[in-house]
Parts: structure tokens; sequence; C-alpha cells
């Protein structure tokens, strides 16, 4: 177990020589983007966690919100209004009104990576961060995972074998801390417009990890 000073979340993180120098780089050209780590947004005690991939450059790295002002989070963030998990339909900002119930949304890499693609190592450094977050959920909560590399953050900070819990869109993973994985592929543009991802598709697979933590009723929103 790593010790209680690196699980916390640190803003001011600067584990990873490369991301670090990448994001000074950012701050200095865009001095109005928050361009540091970025902490989970929603319900601070939820039965549904999920998990992204990282920051967008103009999106949660300008924003400071997961998901928050790029177009993977229209589609999020529409899903979750439609299901009554969300206040809105849409996030704009940091500050406006938004708010999630019963569900949290996180991301495996907290910091913006160059390319959108994220080290192997850096992944592992971030991974104490959502093994503390992991770790506050009740044991039957349910962790919906957005893409391959959210699905393998999360089964290691599980301290499982990643060859033992393979992803698939529309999983179900019974782990054996009592949480419940759902897998789906993650709602970015390059999916949804190829549509290896649809807007059915993807409100199906969130409907069933909501629906799995008590959060939607028999397929009605909450």
């Amino acid at each position: 177990m790593v010790d209680d000073g690196r699980r916390k979340f640190d803003v001011q993180c600067r584990r990873c020589p490369r991301l670090s120098a990448f994001l000074d780089g950012v701050r200095a050209e865009h001095p109005d983007y928050h361009a540091r780590p970025v902490p989970a947004f929603g319900d601070v005690a939820p039965s549904l966690l999920i998990v992204g991939l990282a920051p967008g450059m103009h999106g949660a790295n300008r924003t400071g919100r997961p998901f928050t002002g790029d177009y993977a989070g229209i589609l999020l963030y529409e899903t979750l209004h439609a299901l009554g998990l969300a206040s809105q339909p849409e996030s704009l900002a940091a500050n406006d009104p938004l708010v999630l119930k019963g569900c949290r949304i996180t991301n495996a890499v907290k910091c913006l990576p160059p390319a959108n693609k994220p080290l192997g190592g850096e992944v592992r450094n971030c991974n104490t961060y959502l093994e503390a977050e992991l770790d506050s959920l009740d044991e039957d909560s349910v962790v919906l995972a957005l893409g391959r590399i959210a699905h393998d953050a999360v089964v290691r900070a599980q301290g499982e074998r990643l060859g033992a819990w393979r992803f698939a869109h529309g999983a179900l993973h019974a782990l054996p801390s009592g949480l419940r994985l759902v897998d789906s592929y993650h709602c970015s543009r390059y999916n949804t417009q190829t549509r290896r991802l649809t807007a059915a598709m993807f409100e199906a697979v969130v409907r069933e990890a909501a629906g799995l933590a008590g959060l939607v009723d028999a397929g009605n929103e909450r």
C-alpha cells in the first residue's frame, strides 16, 4: 500500500517529468488555462465512479473539470442528464451550476499528455490517486471505465492482473473487492464519428452501470 501522502490528490503534482514540462509549456502559451492536474468532479459519496483517460487540451486541461469544454464531454453529460444523473445537459465551466447525482467523474491520468497519449509509467504514477478514489467507494459500488487504458488502470489500482480482466465494450466484471467494473468504448470524437460508439450504445452501457449502482430503476431515470 502506498503511503497516504502519495495517494491524496495534489494539483501541484510533478511526479511525471515529461507531463510536468509539457504543462509548463502549455501554461506559458495559454496563461488562462488550468494546465495542471485535474481533480475529480461530482457527488462526494458516489455509487458510480466514471473513469476516463486524461484531460483534453482545450477541454478539462483548459477548464479544470473532467470532460468539460471538449467534444467527449458533450455525449457524456447529455447521457447523464437523460438518465437523471446530471442537473443540466452540458458542462460549460468549472464554476457553472452543474450538479451530478450519485456519480463522480475522474481520469486515469490527471494531467494532459502530449498527443493525448500517456506513457505506461505515467499511468502507473497516477494510479495511486485512482487507488485512493476506488478505496473511498462502498464495496458494492460500480465503476464505469471509458476505454481500455481506463479499464487497465482500474484493474491495476485494485491489485489485480490485467490478463485476468479483459476490456470489452459492455462487459461486466465482478472484482474481488466487491466493486463491479463496466467497460465502454471512450466517448471520443473519433469513436463516435467512426460509429464505433453510437449515442444509443453509450446510453445503454451508462444505463446498465447506473442501474447496477441503484441510480436508475427498471430502465427509467431516477
